[in-house]
């Protein structure tokens, strides 16, 4: 016997799978089952995430006054502003995580008097510097109340090794998916939410074949590499080699007082005043990116670059099926 059909399902809680479309195509027979991902046309449906991720490139103004340099070439102050607007509740409770910065009580109150600002009830403060910490902490009644949840800048290494595996962030998970939660990040906590993650590979040695190095990030997007300060600190050449070392992903480069708004799982909107490239590899012919060790200069053939700015669309493309 065989059967074959579209699955969509909209779970509780999910872990080990991308937090994309959640969506499988079946086929079955006697003898064993499969998944596989399945290119849906126009009338079927397919549930998505509720919530809405806000992936900032880094400074973004929190105080509604910029420098004079910035305000000549551009006045566009709408990062945190789109952030709390997307809330979409009066008077919203948000939680800042600010574990990522060595200065996190410095970071928090900067937070706290923008989001006061712009109409927030409350602004709680997480930090840990230990995963031990996270581990005995009971923030679940906190994370449950927040309408949004902002992760500063910082360390996204030190992210992903406190809170990797956590119940601090499979609630967030289960509530970006289920409910409409806001997640938004800046800098380090902007690179943290995608995997691959950079989190070693600075100007210096960017340009030397294996010299970037990469992990597992958070994965809010799964198979999309963030990274931030984009333009300002020429992070091009180390973006396209994590692209080389496998194609399926995709690399965004985000620039300062910039952002990407990721509204059902895939759909990005640029907001803010700078610009995003988008590198993908899918098309690369070749590169010496297998020489790392090797100190030669990294060679890649056939990227294709896109530039993006404020007010423009572009669909995150899906390669890999959601699997266990």
């Amino acid at each position: 016997m065989e059967t074959t059909g579209l699955s969509c399902i909209k779970p509780r809680f999910v872990t080990g799978i991308s937090l994309g479309l959640v969506c499988v195509f079946y086929h079955q027979t006697a003898a064993y089952s499969s998944c596989f991902v399945y290119d849906m046309d126009k009338n079927e449906k397919c549930i998505v995430p509720n919530g809405v991720l806000v992936i900032v490139g880094g400074h973004e103004d929190k105080s509604g006054q910029r420098e004079k340099r910035k305000q000549e070439a551009s006045s566009s102050k709408d990062v945190l502003p789109t952030f709390f607007q997307l809330i979409g509740k009066k008077e919203p409770v948000i939680e800042v995580i600010t574990s990522g910065s060595s200065l996190g009580e410095e970071s928090f109150r900067d937070y706290e008097k923008a989001f006061t600002a712009l109409g927030a009830k409350e602004v709680g403060h997480i930090h840990h510097d230990e995963r031990a910490d996270v581990l005995q902490a009971d923030l679940g009644e906190r994370l449950s109340k927040a309408d949004a949840v902002y992760f500063s800048g910082g360390d996204q290494l030190k992210l992903t090794s406190v809170y990797g595996g956590t119940q601090l962030l499979l609630i967030l998970k289960e509530r970006y998916i289920s409910d409409r939660l806001i997640l938004g990040g800046t800098s380090a906590g902007a690179m943290a939410f995608s995997t691959p993650m950079i989190f070693a590979g600075n100007q210096e040695v960017q340009q030397i074949t294996g010299e970037v190095r990469i992990t597992t990030g958070l994965e809010f997007l799964k198979d999309v590499c963030i990274d931030t300060h984009f333009v300002d600190r020429g992070r091009f050449v180390r973006m396209a080699q994590v692209i080389a070392t496998n194609p399926s992903s995709i690399g965004i480069g985000i620039e300062e007082n910039t952002a990407i708004v990721i509204r059902n799982g895939r759909e990005a909107e640029v907001i803010g005043s700078g610009v995003v490239i988008v590198i993908d590899g899918f098309n690369i012919t070749g590169s010496n990116i297998l020489k790392f060790g090797s100190e030669e200069r990294v060679s890649i053939h056939n990227l294709n670059v896109s530039i993006l700015s404020k007010g423009e669309k572009y669909d995150i493309p899906r390669h890999n099926p959601p699997h266990l």
